[in-house]
């Protein structure tokens, strides 16, 4: 028996043999891009630190503690440092040098503020030493 012509629309196409294969690669290797730039963005950290203590020694600055973890202990490393005032603003910021040592090390600084500090803490920390506070 033969259909009627019109009556379920015109047959199916099929995708040309070189687009059946392509599509696939395509979406594997942009899955694979998205994967990398994830990982690179969401994955650990090669140093990160945390402050462990603070001490408000005055109406002008802190002492704040912290500790730094890092995967190369050979290499120097930065640590930004900064006080925040009651309101929330940042009063006081300082970069730390924490020199070639364990992989996990402590530091302490003292940071002078521009109001009253209410709390200090570690804002991060990097590979990328500054030549000026290289001790080259």
């Amino acid at each position: 028996m033969a259909l009627p012509e019109g009556r379920y629309g015109s047959p199916r196409r099929t995708l040309p043999k070189w687009a059946r294969w392509s599509l696939p690669v395509v979406a594997v290797l942009v899955g694979a891009v998205v994967a990398w730039v994830g990982f690179k963005n969401l994955g650990t950290k090669p140093v990160e630190a945390k402050q462990t203590a603070f001490e408000i020694l005055d109406g002008r600055s802190v002492e704040v503690t912290f500790e730094v973890v890092r995967e190369t202990p050979e290499q120097p490393v930065v640590c930004v440092v900064r006080a925040r005032s009651d309101d929330g603003d940042e009063a006081g910021r300082r970069e730390v040098l924490v020199p070639p040592g364990p992989s996990t090390a402590y530091a302490t600084t003292v940071v002078r503020t521009s109001k009253e500090p209410t709390t200090g803490e570690v804002f991060g920390c990097s590979y990328q030493v500054p030549a000026y506070l290289s001790t080259r």
